[in-house]
């Protein structure tokens, strides 16, 4: 079997996959680690013989994949979330690498740890294959012995650099009894939304509502709802942004359960009228977000009541809800439920696309040109004090110009954003390729190292270092700074860059607000940790 497994790579990578995968499902002391089983699987696999690793550029793609497409789901959530939160988040995080590179000098110089042992152990601890880059291109020249050094240490420290980051999430979240869910509710702020919408109908009581049109309302009272239809006597119509509600009038609510408990009682009395379901004179259909035309277009761009008189009043992308504001920006593969005239509901279909076969194909040509501008800016040397070097590699090349372009949406008739069921595919399958290719590569030096009865000393200052890092960024961020834990544990994820962690923490969450954090931090770690890692073979 194992002749069998190092003479075809793809069969050694959907083994690991076909073990790791199912093992991440079995809960642990009432946790699963998911998809970041296959890390393990892998290693499992590779310490039975040295041959049985994947080939470095099945771990390449994978990571670019994966960084690639976070990026592009990221993007406008990046640019929302970097205000004081997340000039917080990333000043917090950047304190607690500095001082881990700190910890690392005194620990080497304490224990005899030669120094590119001491930079190998850092980037092993905090799971950064391009700073590990960084020191064997800045060791280059120098004896074979010393450029293994760095890749042996890292080997040694990177599973407990994974595995110490998710016991730290697991055991805080477990002692601070963490609702994530019940916390995801308030952080509409943050842009990803999750809380069901539910619609009502309202009968208009306030004879002041009259004095001014429902956007003014709307603007002046901070209402976050959506006025889809109301009936004044036998006539039924669309609510615009000039219409003037006169007491009477029935108008139905979109919104989340706390909102229209908030605004229902400024408008009238709820009835159990369902006004949302009626068809004799307006019409409503849910439709797939297809056309390229409209995709990273907002729906004020759109003008659709003045248009096509119709008025959107849910939008759901993926698993979750969005309330349609007029900044809210459409992607591929949104759904969004249309209210119009029945007459006009094929030139409302015509305007979204609804092309389901549509979603399930990938613009290849716009995903090969934006990772490939990621890589090639990867690959750019910047030149630093000191002689050293500076690459971005090919997590922090991709990552980049994947927030910028995530951010910008779309460049002409190029759409730079992917299909939600696409991207979300291209990344599990991105994070699988990542987590097999280390694991297998890391296996055989790992527990030769560990049977040979050396490098516990690596082991063990590289797993009490990550887990010193991970808890004191956790406490700190979530207890004293205040910020959500939903977006914390996406914080200590990017801190680590380590996107076995982020697949962890997106299945305890159930949402996607870990994404938010670790896009939010991650560029700023993966740059620090480049230059602290050859600043710590400098320094030792």
């Amino acid at each position: 079997m194992i002749e069998l497994l190092a003479a075809h790579p793809l069969v050694l990578l959907f083994a690991v996959a076909a073990v790791g995968v199912p093992l991440g499902r079995v809960p642990v002391l009432g946790v699963r680690v998911g998809v970041a089983a296959v890390l393990f699987a892998g290693l499992a696999f590779g310490a039975l013989d040295p041959r049985l690793r994947l080939p470095e550029i099945v771990l390449e793609l994978g990571l670019a994949l994966f960084v690639y497409t976070i990026g592009l789901a990221s993007g406008r959530a990046f640019l929302r979330a970097f205000d004081r939160r997340g000039l917080r988040a990333n000043l917090l995080v950047l304190a607690a690498l500095v001082a881990g590179a700190g910890a690392t000098v005194l620990l080497a110089r304490a224990f005899g740890i030669d120094p590119a042992t001491a930079a190998g152990l850092y980037t092993g601890a905090t799971t950064n294959t391009p700073a590990l880059a960084g020191v064997v291109e800045a060791l280059r020249g120098t004896e074979e012995t010393v450029r293994s050094a760095p890749v042996v240490a890292y080997s040694l420290a990177y599973p407990g650099g994974v595995l110490g980051v998710i016991v730290v999430i697991a055991a805080l979240q477990r002692w601070w009894r963490t609702d994530y869910a019940a916390e995801s509710r308030g952080l509409r702020d943050y842009g990803v939304g999750g809380e069901q919408l539910r619609s009502v109908t309202v009968r208009v009581t306030r004879e002041e509502l009259a004095s001014a049109p429902v956007q003014t309302w709307r603007e002046r009272e901070g209402w976050h709802v959506i006025m889809g239809r109301y009936r004044r006597g036998a006539d039924v119509r669309l609510v615009q942004g000039d219409t003037v509600l006169l007491p009477g009038d029935e108008v139905t609510l979109v919104a989340t359960e706390r909102d229209l408990a908030l605004v229902a009682p400024r408008l009238g009395d709820v009835t159990d009228t369902r006004l949302d379901l009626e068809r004799s004179q307006l019409d409503f259909r849910r439709l797939f977000v297809s056309r390229p035309e409209v995709v990273g277009r907002t729906l004020a761009e759109l003008r659709l009541p003045q248009r096509l008189g119709a008025v959107v009043t849910r939008v759901r992308r993926g698993d979750a809800f969005l309330l349609p504001t007029a900044d809210l920006r459409l992607e591929l593969g949104d759904r969004v439920r249309v209210v119009a005239r029945q007459d006009q509901m094929a030139d409302v279909e015509r305007a979204f696309g609804d092309s389901y076969q549509a979603l399930s194909e990938v613009d290849v040509r716009s995903l090969a040109i934006g990772l490939g501008a990621g890589l090639l800016l990867g690959l750019v040397p910047v030149p630093l004090p000191g002689g050293m070097v500076l690459r971005l590699g090919f997590a922090g090349g991709p990552l980049l110009v994947a927030l910028a372009l995530g951010a910008v949406g779309r460049s002409g008739p190029l759409v730079w954003t992917l299909p939600y069921s696409a991207n979300l595919t291209l990344r599990q399958f991105g994070l699988l390729l990542f987590l097999a290719g280390v694991g297998t590569g890391s296996g055989f030096a790992f527990a030769s190292t560990l049977r040979a009865g050396s490098g516990l000393d690596v082991v063990l200052g590289g797993l009490a270092l990550t887990v010193t890092l991970a808890a004191t960024t956790l406490f700190v961020g979530h207890r004293v700074l205040r910020l959500p834990m939903n977006v914390m544990v996406g914080v200590v994820s990017a801190q680590h860059t380590q996107p076995a962690v982020l697949g962890y923490a997106v299945e305890q969450t159930g949402n996607d607000l870990p994404h938010v954090g670790y896009a939010t931090v991650f560029p700023v770690a993966t740059l620090a940790k480049i230059a602290l890692a050859q600043l710590v073979l400098l320094l030792v």
